[in-house]
């Protein structure tokens, strides 16, 4: 159900300051500003309040948002886009590919950080190399005999012709400018019912097909959540690899019977539980004063830390922009990014008409020469184009040549959230439940499946079989039995009374707190709230946020359809409709701690409600989430720190998206 406030304001926020195009600070800025042809709820202004478009409401009660784009694909840009922003600056430099949000080469490095970009290097290269692998096996199998005969006869008419360069050329150009192509030439297929070897039907390793486009073919409850779980899994095993190798786990070597190393737990699972905290697990080394290699050696790891962060990052970004540029999401341009995509390959088109296998082995070769004995001659050049040319590299990069305007998935999410706020429409959150996950396979189309395989053999493997699901627990029970009663686990017994003491711990810290803070102690005003209690959690958003400042409970307010956009604290909450604090709280006006004009802010932070270590033991011990907070800067360099923020990312999206900032990741 969509709800719509007013309020006697009509200023729309429309971002006014001088920019590359005369209108508006960037091409993401312009996008959002534009009149789309094809509109969801979120591109329309009929009103002068700020509407709710559903952001306590269950999804399927969600309006379309965003014409051309479903809303579960849109969920799943801003949840990926949740985790991957975490610090942003607005910046005033040029930007040569006309799109903000790109990474800052000083960005801070952090586990998290490096963990975020891994995870995201997995969705994009690493499953999209697996569906290229899968597409090659396919094809190499014959189980599609006519696609791959076609495959084959093209090959061969081409290599007897003596033009497999341009016949190669030809088909990516074509797979560019024509979408369909696509599809005739590479039908696709459930990512984990193809079998990698063979090329024929497998049973998924999750036992159902209940996602199309992950690994595992897990279950999933909204779009995208199976591929990203599967990312987090895959951080979480290397980590768990490397933490066995450092701890010199070699399960071969141990005795047959070792009733204590039984009842022992697996310190290499501490990789994979603490990773539910986005942590990292830490195990005993030599001390420095036996190991003089120790230190120099952590030093030098880390210290390469940002830099391969960076490639991880870069590495993604470029796939993005590639996906971005091939199959374009709306508002940006359909045709432009892909006609100029293909006019690169036309020149290599041209080019490969009229060289033989002859000139190119001349050409390599004198290329290499040419590069082996003319290094001074290099280096002056480069000199010279330093001198001159100071962004000569940076302009050179595809992000800024056959890629410019083309987005990663971070610049076309905050053009979203920027098309909502441009309307006074904010996005609602990505949608979140607490339902366990089904069984149930996802809906497919048997006739519509491209292998080579009957429906009753697609039908065996993307279901689990019953027969052979009730042998494995007769199974599972007669070997219970054989083996008696269960054995008592003393591990097991040690850690849950551990647990129970640091749960108890801290209670009492945080109770300490309490009257720590009410004594005056700033650090310990941070801490209060930070585990809300089920009562606590009320529905916030899209005007009012329940957060605290100084300690002392409120409700952050953004103010958009006021003249002036604002964000403040106050103890009391607004009337919802997103006008001036002075309008709507008027009688509450002593409680306004703070008011900052958006357009002021200059950075924004996400901060943690506690430490990374004390969150692991926090969500170890009381198994709660911690409410995080979020820092503001504006451009005098006055900082307000906001903690134990009920929908924190939201709030930090909102800000970012409603003025023309500039905005650089840190």
């Amino acid at each position: 159900m969509t709800r719509v406030s007013t309020t006697t304001s009509s200023t729309m926020n429309t971002p006014t300051s001088s920019t590359m195009d005369g209108d508006h600070a960037t091409d993401s800025h312009a996008l959002a500003n534009a009149d789309h042809d094809e509109k969801g709820a979120a591109q329309t202004s009929e009103h002068d309040g700020v509407k709710d478009l559903g952001w306590n409401e269950h999804p399927k009660q969600v309006p379309d948002l965003v014409g051309g784009l479903d809303n579960e694909a849109l969920w799943a840009l801003v949840r990926r886009f949740n985790k991957q922003m975490y610090h942003v600056k607005a910046t005033t430099a040029p930007l040569l590919g006309g799109l903000d949000l790109n990474i800052a080469d000083e960005d801070e490095f952090s586990p998290d950080k490096l963990r975020a970009n891994v995870e995201r290097l997995y969705m994009t290269v690493i499953i999209g190399l697996m569906g290229f692998g899968k597409h090659i096996a396919r094809l190499r199998s014959w189980r599609e005999p006519r696609r791959t005969g076609a495959f084959a006869a093209v090959y061969a008419l081409a290599w007897i012709l003596n033009l497999l360069v341009p016949t190669f050329m030809t088909t990516i150009i074509v797979l560019i400018v024509y979408p369909p192509s696509r599809s005739i030439l590479f039908p696709p297929a459930p990512l984990a019912l193809v079998d990698s070897s063979t090329g024929g039907v497998q049973s998924p390793m999750a036992g159902v097909l209940g996602s199309h486009d992950s690994a595992t073919g897990a279950p999933e409850k909204h779009k995208g959540e199976a591929v990203e779980q599967e990312a987090s899994n895959f951080v979480s095993g290397i980590g768990s690899i490397a933490l066995s190798s450092a701890t010199g786990k070699h399960e071969q070597g141990d005795p047959d019977s070792d009733p204590l190393n039984k009842s022992v737990p697996d310190p290499t699972r501490l990789a994979m539980a603490g990773a539910d905290a986005k942590t990292s697990a830490q195990g005993g080394t030599p001390t420095e004063h036996h190991d003089k290699t120790k230190q120099p050696m952590e030093d030098a790891m880390w210290g390469k830390m940002r830099p391969v962060m960076h490639a991880v990052g870069d590495i993604s970004d470029g796939w993005e922009r590639f996906a971005n540029a091939l199959s374009p999401t709306a508002p940006f341009p359909k045709e432009k990014p892909r006609l100029i995509l293909a006019s690169a390959f036309v020149g290599v088109l041209a080019v490969s008409l009229f060289t033989t296998s002859a000139m190119v082995m001349k050409g390599t070769t004198f290329g290499f020469g040419a590069g082996f004995f003319s290094d001074p001659l290099l280096w002056r050049g480069l000199d010279w184009l330093n001198r001159n040319y100071p962004d000569w590299q940076k302009k050179l990069e595809l992000r800024n040549s056959i890629l410019k305007g083309v987005p990663t998935n971070a610049q076309l999410t905050i053009t979203l959230l920027r098309i909502g706020e441009a309307n006074r429409a904010p996005l609602p959150p990505p949608p979140t439940s607490e339902q366990a996950l089904s069984n149930k396979p996802a809906d497919l189309d048997h006739d519509d499946v491209p292998l080579d395989a009957s429906s009753d053999e697609i039908h065996a493997a993307i279901h689990q079989d019953p027969a052979e699901k009730e042998a494995a627990e007769a199974a599972a029970a007669t070997t219970a039995g054989a083996e008696g009663k269960p054995k008592h686990r003393h591990g097991e017994h040690i850690i849950g009374f551990f647990k129970g003491t640091t749960r108890g711990g801290v209670e009492t810290k945080l109770g300490v707190d309490k009257v720590r803070a009410k004594i005056g102690s700033n650090h310990a005003k941070n801490h209060l709230g930070v585990l809300p209690k089920a009562s606590e959690m009320v529905p916030s958003g899209p005007v009012d946020f329940k957060g605290r400042f100084k300690g002392s409970k409120g409700w952050i307010n953004i103010s958009t359809a006021a003249a002036i956009p604002c964000v403040s604290w106050s103890k009391e909450i607004s009337d919802g409709s997103g006008g001036a604090v002075e309008d709507s709280i008027t009688r509450h006006e002593k409680h306004v701690a703070f008011q900052v004009p958006v357009q002021d802010i200059k950075e924004l932070k996400k901060v943690g409600g506690l430490g990374w270590k004390a969150k692991i033991v926090v969500g170890w011990a009381t198994g709660k989430t911690v409410a995080d907070g979020l820092e503001i800067v504006d451009k005098e360099g006055n900082m307000w720190k906001l903690t134990a923020i009920q929908y924190r990312d939201e709030l930090f999206n909102r800000l970012i998206a409603i003025g023309d900032q500039k905005w650089e990741s840190w």
